[in-house]
């Protein structure tokens, strides 16, 4: 398959050739807009810095969620990515991005779609990697819906707001342990890599974004089923003030029997128990 234009000469010079990313911006109208969650990062060196994070980027497919005017879809490139699938809703961004394809020819695939109805697996081969500046309005709906589906994964680095990455990261008796701590760390393994302010975005958000590595685990280490940990963790943390005993009954017609049955205290809060502890009353739910 021929690259298009970009067969004419290097990718790489013809990339480093292109305008600004402000004035690809001022060019399409292509303002920020906030029901798409929109924060557009034009530092060359903070993508290229996330890009390398990614890094080994030349075989599979790197999937690129929300990538706007294509600050971070440059910075793949860039670094070496064989195969970029850039997943966009907003039509405005789209035209902008199809630019940026004409450069890059077969290395580039744009896709037109709501990230939440389209699975990774079907995005090219394997191994495939995610790496998104997240719109923040769909972060953690994302990442859950990925959870499920990370057999199909070898790796994600996303950046979301830090308070977000606070969450993914946090241990047991912490304030900010919850549900989605439970669910992302006993399905990938957690890796805070470092914040970004928010005079580096147009427009600024009003929070610091972190970017996370997330690295599924083995399959032999993971529940194949998701989906009786969700429950039993919406039962628990619905109701966090509770004791375990009365915020199970949701799922559980004996808790307390559970509960004492794997040496957990039924007067025992959820953000007490580790996940591993999740995971045993997930499996006793499935039965």
């Amino acid at each position: 398959m021929s690259d298009g234009p970009a067969s004419d000469g290097p990718v790489i010079d013809r990339l480093a050739g292109l305008p600004p990313l402000r004035e690809v911006i001022a060019a399409h109208g292509l303002d920020a807009r906030k029901r798409f969650g929109q924060h557009f990062l034009f530092d060359l060196n903070l993508t290229r810095r996330i890009a390398r994070a990614a890094a080994p980027l030349d075989q599979g497919t790197t999937i690129e969620v929300g990538p706007g005017p294509g600050g971070l879809t440059r910075a793949l490139l860039l670094e070496g990515a064989g195969r970029v699938v850039a997943v966009e809703i907003d039509p405005r961004a789209i035209a902008v991005l199809e630019d940026l394809r004409a450069v890059a020819g077969n290395r580039l695939e744009v896709v037109a779609g709501d990230a939440l109805d389209i699975d990774p697996s079907s995005l090219g081969p394997a191994p495939r990697r995610i790496v998104a500046n997240l719109p923040y309005n769909v972060s953690t709906v994302l990442l859950v819906n990925w959870l499920h589906r990370v057999d199909a994964l070898q790796d994600m680095v996303l950046m979301f707001q830090k308070e977000v990455v606070d969450r993914l990261a946090a241990s047991p008796r912490s304030k900010d342990y919850g549900r989605l701590s439970v669910l992302t760390q006993h399905v990938c393994t957690v890796q805070r890599l470092f914040d970004i302010a928010p005079s580096a975005f147009v427009p600024p958000p009003k929070v610091v974004s972190s970017v996370v590595r997330l690295r599924p685990r083995p399959a032999a280490e993971r529940l194949t089923d998701l989906r009786p940990l969700e429950r039993v963790t919406a039962a628990a943390f619905g109701q966090r003030r509770k004791m375990l005993r009365s915020s199970l009954a949701a799922v559980f017609p004996q808790p307390q029997a559970v509960l004492e049955r794997f040496g957990l205290p039924p007067t025992a809060r959820a953000e007490e128990l580790a996940v591993g502890d999740f995971v045993r009353l997930a499996e006793a739910l499935d039965e």
